[in-house]
Protein backbone atom coordinates (compact mmCIF):
# COMPACT_ATOMS: atom_id res chain seq x y z
CA UNK A 1 0.00 0.00 0.00
CA UNK A 2 0.97 3.11 -0.65
CA UNK A 3 1.50 5.77 1.93
CA UNK A 4 2.09 10.22 2.15
CA UNK A 5 5.75 10.53 2.79
CA UNK A 6 6.34 12.87 5.97
CA UNK A 7 7.21 16.08 3.29
CA UNK A 8 3.64 15.62 1.71
CA UNK A 9 2.28 15.10 5.12
CA UNK A 10 3.48 18.70 6.46
CA UNK A 11 2.68 19.98 2.70
CA UNK A 12 -1.16 18.51 3.30
CA UNK A 13 -1.40 20.11 6.92
CA UNK A 14 -0.44 23.72 5.19
CA UNK A 15 -2.59 23.39 2.47
CA UNK A 16 -5.37 22.36 5.01
CA UNK A 17 -4.56 25.76 6.82
CA UNK A 18 -5.17 27.83 3.91
CA UNK A 19 -8.01 26.01 2.89
CA UNK A 20 -9.19 26.81 6.16
CA UNK A 21 -8.17 30.68 6.18
CA UNK A 22 -8.58 31.43 2.55
CA UNK A 23 -11.16 28.97 0.63
CA UNK A 24 -14.35 27.68 3.14
CA UNK A 25 -15.09 31.15 4.81
CA UNK A 26 -15.79 32.02 1.00
CA UNK A 27 -17.09 28.87 -0.30
CA UNK A 28 -20.82 30.61 -0.65
CA UNK A 29 -19.56 33.99 -2.71
CA UNK A 30 -17.77 31.10 -4.84
CA UNK A 31 -20.41 28.94 -5.71
CA UNK A 32 -22.66 31.41 -5.94
CA UNK A 33 -20.05 32.85 -8.93
CA UNK A 34 -20.24 36.41 -6.57
CA UNK A 35 -16.33 35.95 -6.75
CA UNK A 36 -14.06 34.53 -9.67
CA UNK A 37 -11.60 31.54 -8.17
CA UNK A 38 -8.23 33.15 -10.18
CA UNK A 39 -7.20 35.78 -6.93
CA UNK A 40 -7.58 32.56 -4.43
CA UNK A 41 -5.68 30.56 -6.65
CA UNK A 42 -2.57 32.80 -7.07
CA UNK A 43 -2.88 33.85 -3.36
CA UNK A 44 -2.05 30.28 -3.22
CA UNK A 45 0.64 30.19 -5.15
CA UNK A 46 2.32 33.04 -3.75
CA UNK A 47 2.29 32.11 -0.23
CA UNK A 48 3.70 28.11 -1.19
CA UNK A 49 5.52 29.73 -3.43
CA UNK A 50 4.62 27.73 -6.63
CA UNK A 51 4.38 31.01 -8.93
CA UNK A 52 8.45 31.50 -8.25
CA UNK A 53 9.31 27.52 -9.19
CA UNK A 54 6.73 27.82 -11.92
CA UNK A 55 8.91 30.97 -13.31
CA UNK A 56 12.16 29.44 -12.69
CA UNK A 57 10.83 25.84 -14.29
CA UNK A 58 9.71 27.64 -17.16
CA UNK A 59 13.13 29.66 -17.93
CA UNK A 60 14.79 26.88 -17.55
CA UNK A 61 13.31 24.97 -20.17
CA UNK A 62 13.15 27.82 -22.72
CA UNK A 63 16.83 28.55 -22.01
CA UNK A 64 17.46 24.37 -22.59
CA UNK A 65 15.12 25.14 -26.00
CA UNK A 66 17.29 28.50 -26.80
CA UNK A 67 20.52 26.17 -26.56
CA UNK A 68 19.29 23.56 -28.74
CA UNK A 69 18.28 26.01 -31.76
CA UNK A 70 21.29 27.97 -31.58
CA UNK A 71 23.37 24.37 -31.98
CA UNK A 72 21.35 23.51 -34.10
CA UNK A 73 21.81 26.71 -35.84
CA UNK A 74 25.54 26.39 -35.83
CA UNK A 75 25.51 22.64 -37.30
CA UNK A 76 23.38 23.84 -39.88
CA UNK A 77 20.53 21.98 -39.12
CA UNK A 78 16.78 22.73 -38.48
CA UNK A 79 15.78 24.42 -35.22
CA UNK A 80 15.12 22.37 -32.58
CA UNK A 81 11.88 23.20 -30.33
CA UNK A 82 9.56 23.59 -32.84
CA UNK A 83 6.89 21.76 -31.06
CA UNK A 84 7.27 18.56 -33.30
CA UNK A 85 8.73 15.73 -33.13
CA UNK A 86 12.33 14.98 -31.68
CA UNK A 87 11.88 17.45 -28.88
CA UNK A 88 13.32 15.92 -25.54
CA UNK A 89 10.76 13.62 -23.36
CA UNK A 90 11.35 16.42 -20.34
CA UNK A 91 9.62 19.08 -22.66
CA UNK A 92 6.44 16.81 -23.80
CA UNK A 93 3.44 16.03 -22.45
CA UNK A 94 2.78 18.38 -19.98
CA UNK A 95 5.80 20.62 -20.62
CA UNK A 96 8.65 19.32 -18.22
CA UNK A 97 8.50 21.84 -15.92
CA UNK A 98 5.08 22.53 -15.72
CA UNK A 99 4.42 18.64 -14.88
CA UNK A 100 2.26 18.12 -11.81
CA UNK A 101 2.82 14.17 -11.36
CA UNK A 102 5.12 14.92 -8.33
CA UNK A 103 3.54 13.93 -5.09
CA UNK A 104 3.60 17.86 -3.75
CA UNK A 105 1.19 18.71 -6.44
CA UNK A 106 -0.60 15.36 -5.83
CA UNK A 107 -1.37 16.64 -2.24
CA UNK A 108 -2.28 20.32 -3.16
CA UNK A 109 -5.13 19.36 -5.59
CA UNK A 110 -6.48 16.76 -3.72
CA UNK A 111 -6.66 18.85 -0.76
CA UNK A 112 -8.23 21.59 -2.24
CA UNK A 113 -10.86 19.18 -4.74
CA UNK A 114 -12.04 17.89 -0.91
CA UNK A 115 -12.88 21.71 -0.27
CA UNK A 116 -13.75 23.52 -3.88
CA UNK A 117 -13.78 21.14 -6.60
CA UNK A 118 -14.55 23.86 -9.37
CA UNK A 119 -11.32 25.76 -8.31
CA UNK A 120 -9.03 22.73 -8.87
CA UNK A 121 -10.90 22.70 -12.29
CA UNK A 122 -10.27 26.08 -13.43
CA UNK A 123 -6.55 25.35 -12.26
CA UNK A 124 -6.34 22.39 -13.81
CA UNK A 125 -7.84 24.00 -17.25
CA UNK A 126 -5.34 26.79 -17.21
CA UNK A 127 -2.00 24.88 -16.39
CA UNK A 128 -3.08 21.68 -17.07
CA UNK A 129 -4.73 21.67 -20.90
CA UNK A 130 -3.79 25.46 -21.89
CA UNK A 131 0.09 25.93 -20.84
CA UNK A 132 0.30 21.60 -21.37
CA UNK A 133 -0.99 22.19 -24.97
CA UNK A 134 1.79 25.48 -25.54
CA UNK A 135 4.37 23.60 -23.93
CA UNK A 136 4.08 20.24 -26.22
CA UNK A 137 3.53 21.68 -29.17
CA UNK A 138 4.50 24.97 -29.59
CA UNK A 139 7.39 27.01 -31.07
CA UNK A 140 9.82 28.50 -29.02
CA UNK A 141 8.44 32.01 -29.83
CA UNK A 142 5.37 30.87 -28.71
CA UNK A 143 6.11 29.66 -25.25
CA UNK A 144 8.24 32.37 -24.58
CA UNK A 145 4.81 34.75 -25.56
CA UNK A 146 2.57 33.09 -23.49
CA UNK A 147 3.91 30.12 -21.14
CA UNK A 148 5.62 32.41 -18.36
CA UNK A 149 2.31 34.01 -17.97
CA UNK A 150 0.28 31.14 -17.84
CA UNK A 151 2.50 28.79 -15.68
CA UNK A 152 2.57 31.67 -12.56
CA UNK A 153 -1.56 32.11 -13.31
CA UNK A 154 -1.15 35.91 -13.82
CA UNK A 155 -2.75 34.82 -16.92
CA UNK A 156 -5.75 32.33 -17.57
CA UNK A 157 -5.80 30.06 -20.39
CA UNK A 158 -8.77 27.87 -21.59
CA UNK A 159 -9.06 24.83 -23.61
CA UNK A 160 -12.17 25.17 -26.34
CA UNK A 161 -12.48 22.44 -28.35
CA UNK A 162 -16.55 21.41 -27.38
CA UNK A 163 -19.39 22.81 -29.80
CA UNK A 164 -23.23 22.88 -29.44
CA UNK A 165 -23.15 19.59 -31.82
CA UNK A 166 -19.61 18.17 -31.00
CA UNK A 167 -19.59 16.59 -27.46
CA UNK A 168 -17.91 13.17 -27.76
CA UNK A 169 -17.78 13.62 -31.15
CA UNK A 170 -15.69 16.29 -30.87
CA UNK A 171 -13.65 16.28 -34.44
CA UNK A 172 -16.42 14.78 -36.83
CA UNK A 173 -18.89 17.66 -35.53
CA UNK A 174 -16.63 20.40 -35.20
CA UNK A 175 -18.38 23.21 -37.41
CA UNK A 176 -15.55 26.10 -36.07
CA UNK A 177 -13.66 26.31 -39.64
CA UNK A 178 -10.62 28.58 -40.47
CA UNK A 179 -9.82 29.72 -44.31
CA UNK A 180 -6.42 30.74 -45.27
CA UNK A 181 -6.36 34.61 -46.07
CA UNK A 182 -3.04 34.79 -47.78
CA UNK A 183 -0.45 33.74 -45.00
CA UNK A 184 -3.26 34.53 -42.09
CA UNK A 185 -6.23 32.69 -41.20
CA UNK A 186 -10.06 34.00 -40.69
CA UNK A 187 -12.14 31.66 -37.67
CA UNK A 188 -15.56 31.51 -37.43
CA UNK A 189 -17.90 29.60 -35.34
CA UNK A 190 -18.70 29.19 -31.43
CA UNK A 191 -17.58 26.76 -28.70
CA UNK A 192 -19.01 26.13 -25.50
CA UNK A 193 -19.20 24.86 -22.10
CA UNK A 194 -15.32 25.90 -22.12
CA UNK A 195 -13.98 25.95 -18.89
CA UNK A 196 -12.23 29.28 -17.99
CA UNK A 197 -14.27 30.64 -21.12
CA UNK A 198 -15.79 33.87 -19.65
CA UNK A 199 -12.14 35.16 -17.79
CA UNK A 200 -9.87 33.77 -19.92
CA UNK A 201 -6.60 35.90 -21.09
CA UNK A 202 -5.23 33.68 -23.28
CA UNK A 203 -7.73 30.84 -25.55
CA UNK A 204 -6.71 27.72 -27.23
CA UNK A 205 -8.81 26.84 -30.13
CA UNK A 206 -9.34 23.70 -32.39
CA UNK A 207 -10.69 24.75 -35.44
CA UNK A 208 -11.07 22.79 -39.05
CA UNK A 209 -9.49 23.58 -41.83
CA UNK A 210 -12.04 24.51 -44.73
CA UNK A 211 -10.37 24.50 -48.09
CA UNK A 212 -13.57 24.46 -50.04
CA UNK A 213 -14.55 22.46 -53.37
CA UNK A 214 -16.67 19.71 -51.55
CA UNK A 215 -20.15 19.64 -50.16
CA UNK A 216 -19.64 15.91 -49.04
CA UNK A 217 -20.22 15.40 -45.24
CA UNK A 218 -17.92 12.75 -44.97
CA UNK A 219 -15.42 14.47 -46.64
CA UNK A 220 -16.06 17.74 -44.25
CA UNK A 221 -15.84 15.21 -40.96
CA UNK A 222 -12.38 14.38 -42.28
CA UNK A 223 -10.47 17.90 -42.60
CA UNK A 224 -7.73 18.55 -41.02
CA UNK A 225 -7.52 20.29 -37.73
CA UNK A 226 -5.70 23.08 -36.58
CA UNK A 227 -5.13 24.58 -33.11
CA UNK A 228 -4.44 28.50 -32.30
CA UNK A 229 -4.01 30.63 -29.78
CA UNK A 230 -5.83 33.32 -29.34
CA UNK A 231 -5.79 36.73 -26.41
CA UNK A 232 -8.45 38.26 -24.97
CA UNK A 233 -9.69 41.17 -26.57
CA UNK A 234 -8.91 40.14 -30.14
CA UNK A 235 -11.36 41.65 -32.96
CA UNK A 236 -14.28 39.35 -33.62
CA UNK A 237 -13.91 37.27 -30.53
CA UNK A 238 -16.38 37.51 -28.23
CA UNK A 239 -16.83 35.53 -24.20
CA UNK A 240 -20.02 34.90 -22.90
CA UNK A 241 -21.08 35.23 -19.74
CA UNK A 242 -20.62 32.97 -17.08
CA UNK A 243 -23.28 30.02 -17.54
CA UNK A 244 -25.86 29.55 -14.47
CA UNK A 245 -25.06 25.91 -13.80
CA UNK A 246 -27.10 23.35 -11.32
CA UNK A 247 -23.10 23.66 -9.63
CA UNK A 248 -20.15 24.37 -9.34
CA UNK A 249 -19.79 28.22 -10.25
CA UNK A 250 -16.47 28.32 -8.41
CA UNK A 251 -15.39 26.75 -12.16
CA UNK A 252 -16.80 29.15 -14.39
CA UNK A 253 -18.07 27.97 -18.00
CA UNK A 254 -19.08 29.83 -20.85
CA UNK A 255 -19.07 30.23 -24.94
CA UNK A 256 -16.64 31.40 -27.01
CA UNK A 257 -17.81 33.18 -30.16
CA UNK A 258 -16.10 33.91 -32.93
CA UNK A 259 -16.81 36.27 -36.19
CA UNK A 260 -13.74 36.74 -38.60
CA UNK A 261 -11.43 36.59 -36.42
CA UNK A 262 -7.84 37.12 -38.26
CA UNK A 263 -5.41 34.94 -37.24
CA UNK A 264 -1.76 35.39 -38.20
CA UNK A 265 0.78 32.34 -38.56
CA UNK A 266 2.48 33.36 -35.54
CA UNK A 267 -1.20 32.02 -34.03
CA UNK A 268 -1.25 28.41 -35.62
CA UNK A 269 0.33 26.03 -32.79
CA UNK A 270 3.84 25.17 -34.29
CA UNK A 271 3.99 28.17 -35.97
CA UNK A 272 4.15 28.56 -40.18
CA UNK A 273 3.57 25.53 -41.66
CA UNK A 274 0.55 23.13 -40.93
CA UNK A 275 2.65 20.24 -40.12
CA UNK A 276 5.18 21.46 -37.59
CA UNK A 277 2.47 21.70 -34.46
CA UNK A 278 0.79 17.78 -35.22
CA UNK A 279 -2.54 17.23 -36.37
CA UNK A 280 -5.05 19.34 -33.46
CA UNK A 281 -6.68 15.52 -33.12
CA UNK A 282 -3.53 14.12 -31.88
CA UNK A 283 -2.40 17.10 -29.70
CA UNK A 284 -5.82 16.62 -28.11
CA UNK A 285 -6.13 13.38 -27.65
CA UNK A 286 -2.97 13.45 -25.98
CA UNK A 287 -3.98 16.08 -23.44
CA UNK A 288 -6.88 13.99 -22.60
CA UNK A 289 -4.85 11.30 -21.78
CA UNK A 290 -2.59 13.76 -19.36
CA UNK A 291 -5.96 15.40 -17.88
CA UNK A 292 -6.90 12.09 -16.60
CA UNK A 293 -4.33 11.83 -14.22
CA UNK A 294 -5.48 14.62 -12.24
CA UNK A 295 -9.17 13.68 -12.49
CA UNK A 296 -8.25 10.89 -10.86
CA UNK A 297 -6.44 12.56 -8.18
CA UNK A 298 -9.28 15.32 -7.52
CA UNK A 299 -11.55 12.45 -7.26
CA UNK A 300 -9.43 11.19 -4.27
CA UNK A 301 -9.65 14.41 -2.33
CA UNK A 302 -12.87 14.44 -3.13
CA UNK A 303 -13.41 10.79 -1.64
CA UNK A 304 -11.49 11.63 1.60
CA UNK A 305 -13.26 14.93 2.13
CA UNK A 306 -16.39 12.58 2.15
CA UNK A 307 -15.14 9.94 4.30
CA UNK A 308 -13.81 12.31 6.79
CA UNK A 309 -17.44 13.77 7.06
CA UNK A 310 -18.86 10.87 8.03
CA UNK A 311 -16.59 9.34 10.45
CA UNK A 312 -16.94 12.78 12.19
CA UNK A 313 -20.61 12.19 11.90
CA UNK A 314 -20.93 8.92 13.21
CA UNK A 315 -19.11 10.56 16.26
CA UNK A 316 -21.18 13.51 16.83
CA UNK A 317 -24.87 11.79 16.45
CA UNK A 318 -26.14 9.52 18.85
CA UNK A 319 -29.10 7.06 18.85
CA UNK A 320 -30.03 5.27 21.85
CA UNK A 321 -27.49 6.85 24.44
CA UNK A 322 -24.36 5.99 21.91
CA UNK A 323 -22.69 7.30 19.03
CA UNK A 324 -24.11 5.39 16.16
CA UNK A 325 -20.24 4.56 15.05
CA UNK A 326 -20.77 2.02 17.97
CA UNK A 327 -23.65 0.13 15.82
CA UNK A 328 -22.25 -2.61 13.74
CA UNK A 329 -24.19 -2.03 10.69
CA UNK A 330 -22.41 1.76 10.40
CA UNK A 331 -19.22 0.14 11.58
CA UNK A 332 -19.51 -1.99 7.84
CA UNK A 333 -20.65 0.90 6.15
CA UNK A 334 -17.49 3.37 7.27
CA UNK A 335 -15.14 -0.28 6.61
CA UNK A 336 -16.61 -0.48 3.10
CA UNK A 337 -15.98 3.32 2.75
CA UNK A 338 -12.32 2.86 3.50
CA UNK A 339 -11.58 0.24 1.75
CA UNK A 340 -12.52 1.71 -1.48
CA UNK A 341 -10.62 4.89 -0.48
CA UNK A 342 -7.62 2.89 -0.02
CA UNK A 343 -8.26 1.18 -3.68
CA UNK A 344 -8.49 4.77 -5.25
CA UNK A 345 -5.56 5.78 -2.84
CA UNK A 346 -3.29 2.83 -4.20
CA UNK A 347 -4.22 3.69 -7.89
CA UNK A 348 -3.62 7.65 -8.09
CA UNK A 349 -0.14 6.77 -6.23
CA UNK A 350 0.67 4.23 -8.72
CA UNK A 351 -0.03 6.39 -11.52
CA UNK A 352 1.84 9.30 -10.16
CA UNK A 353 4.97 6.75 -9.29
CA UNK A 354 4.81 5.09 -12.81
Amino acid sequence: MYEWSETDLMIRDAVRGFIAKEIRPQMDALESGEITPYPIIRKLFAEFGIDTMAADGVEKMLARERARETVGAAAGGAPRGDGGEGDDDEDRGTGGALESRDSMMAVVISELAGACMGLVSALGVSLGLGATTIASRGTLEQKERWLPGIATMEKVASWAITEPDSGSDAFGGMRTYVRRDGEDYILNGRKTFITNGPYADVMIVYAKLDEGGTDDPAARRDRKVLTFVLDKGMEGLTQGAPFKKMGLHSSPTGELFFDNVRLGPDRLLGGSGEGRGGDGRESARSSFTAERIGVATMALGIIEECHRLCVDYSRDRTLWGQEIGRFQLIQLKLARMEVARMNVRNMVFHSIER
